[in-house]
């Protein structure tokens, strides 16, 4: 058992979820509510990691991120070390791959959201923020919680990705997936299948905290 790979990925899905949830409610709100030409086109822009082959979107992302690009160009700048091939651009690459899969729920939640809440609670006097923290966020608490149980179980899963971009770097980039791999690769199957039922049953039982507090929530809406 590999535990620095795993912590490794622990902590790639802990700063994903912490960083990712605040954006993701900012655009999935945004795109609940707002009607304007190329909405659609944004939707979609954003749903690529869906579509697009794991290597591919690493491929992009390694591009993106790379020395000789102007994001590379910059964080090396300013830190003296390149972006890929290091925990921080692996983070980086993990929040564009989780946009879909943290957005979308949340754009569905707040769309259920009727228009008239809101234009009640600003009658009332209730500032932006507010109606945000105390009726929108607790009506939406279904789809963000589904937002945060897709992003840490996609981390803690991706491989093709995190490989193109991160490597196989011990204690760096080098998560539970690609020693899974590695485990494989070197016919330590005993090693691979422990892994891979640990995350098993990780992921199993973040989706049962999931389905249960979705539930509570919608019988308390009912």
């Amino acid at each position: 058992m590999d535990w620095t790979a795993f912590l490794l990925s622990v902590k790639l899905a802990a700063w994903t979820i912490v960083l990712l949830l605040p954006l993701a409610v900012i655009i999935a709100r945004h795109l609940a509510w707002r009607r304007y030409g190329g909405k659609a086109f944004v939707e979609a822009a954003l749903a690529l990691p869906l579509v697009l082959p794991p290597t591919v979107l690493g491929y992009y992302l390694l591009v993106g991120l790379g020395r000789a690009s102007p994001l590379g160009k910059l964080y090396e700048g300013l830190f003296g070390t390149p972006l890929v091939f290091t925990f921080e651009g692996l983070l980086v690459a993990s929040i564009i791959f989780n946009l879909p899969f943290a957005v979308q729920p949340m754009q569905r939640a707040f769309e259920s959201i009727s228009s008239e809440v809101r234009d009640a609670a600003a009658c009332c006097g209730m500032a932006p923020l507010r109606i945000l923290w105390r009726i929108e966020l607790p009506l939406a608490w279904p789809g963000i919680m589904t937002a945060f149980v897709l992003v840490f179980a996609h981390t803690i899963g991706e491989f093709g990705v995190v490989l193109m971009v991160g490597g196989s770097i011990p204690g760096e980039t080098r998560t539970a997936a690609i020693a899974i791999y590695d485990r494989v690769q070197a016919f330590d199957n005993a090693a691979a299948g422990a892994m891979s039922a640990l995350l098993l049953v990780i992921s199993l039982i973040a989706i049962a905290i999931a389905n249960l507090a979705t539930s509570k929530a919608g019988r308390r809406r009912g």
